[in-house]
């Protein structure tokens, strides 16, 4: 069957103007002048009957009917992209395009990964953190750490691995205001909080402090980080005490740097969790990596101290 496609350097002409908002940037990428550019989506916009851009002084505007095509090229150019590099792979454990969480990455990902070489060293991995990064729209990505509730539209997703927050600082800083078998005073520690909005904070220190049955603690003060990474660095230099996931300061519990504050620990909501595409379920790669955290996580489960426990915290895990 015959198809009425538009030219093929014209839609991608278009794609790579309509993405970049110039045309002088759109001819660098294609190596082509400025011209052949405008030129290729006039003869676009003449074919489908529709004006794709608004040419502005400074930068060009997607009309309605761009944002649709634009949309629809970008899926379909990466489905492309994916299905050439997964014939160029067939058969072989390759490279693997990950997208995590940035703490999840340098607190739980990162430490494990000399033991994923040893097991598996025909497996390569490329990780990315940033947060815009959507399974859905970038064909490049072959799976993502996400966190949530399990729903995500068109896509498979494998829990990982719940929350469970707990209460920690330096063990000199815990010394010094905490006689032995007592409550710490907390009026006099400096509370380092997780923002999940510029203007808003995760209100696990609320959740924990109803938890753990201490009350008149003034949480309105302290410091605020828009990372839980920097949060957890700032309890290990001293500087305070926070509320943090507890797979994310295994190794500082374990080594010393951190300690628990009080035996309580609050469950958050959601969960981290493996997401896929329906159409990569049989890949090598991806199979291998899925069974690698699984058995990561059982084995760092059967490290887990018992504590008390309380539901209806909520999630931090930038």
């Amino acid at each position: 069957m015959k198809r009425r496609l538009p030219a093929l350097n014209a839609l991608k002409a278009f794609e790579i103007a309509g993405t970049t908002g110039s045309f002088t940037r759109a001819a660098e990428l294609l190596n082509v002048t400025q011209s052949a550019v405008s030129r290729q989506v006039r003869q676009l916009e003449e074919q489908v009957g529709e004006a794709l851009l608004v040419r502005r002084h400074h930068h060009l505007e997607l009309t309605r009917a761009g944002r649709v095509l634009l949309n629809a090229l970008n899926q379909s150019f990466d489905r492309i992209e994916m299905a050439v590099r997964g014939i160029q792979q067939k058969g072989h454990l390759k490279r693997l395009r990950v997208n995590a969480p940035p703490t999840f990455t340098s607190r739980w990902l990162l430490p494990r990964l000399g033991r994923l070489r040893e097991q598996h060293p025909e497996l390569e991995l490329s990780i990315t953190t940033r947060l815009q990064d959507s399974l859905v729209e970038r064909g490049t990505l072959d799976c993502a750490i996400r966190f949530g509730n399990g729903e995500w539209e068109q896509l498979d997703s494998t829990l990982l691995m719940h929350e469970r927050h707990i209460a920690v600082c330096s063990p000199g800083l815990l010394a010094s205001r905490q006689d032995v078998g007592e409550t710490p005073d907390l009026d006099h520690l400096t509370l380092l909080h997780v923002l999940s909005t510029e203007e808003r904070r995760y209100q696990t220190w609320r959740h924990w402090l109803d938890a753990a049955g201490i009350e008149g603690v003034d949480t309105q003060g302290g410091y605020e980080f828009d990372l839980l990474d920097l949060a957890i660095q700032a309890a290990v230099d001293g500087l305070g005490i926070t509320i943090a996931d507890w797979h994310m300061v295994t190794r500082e519990l374990a080594t010393g740097r951190l300690t628990q504050v009080l035996n309580v620990h609050v469950e958050g909501h959601q969960s981290y969790w493996l997401v896929t595409r329906p159409e990569q379920a049989e890949s090598p790669a991806l199979q291998v990596f899925r069974e690698w955290l699984q058995q990561e996580l059982w084995l760092s489960m059967r490290a887990l101290e018992p504590s008390t426990a309380a539901s209806g915290g909520d999630s931090v895990h930038a």
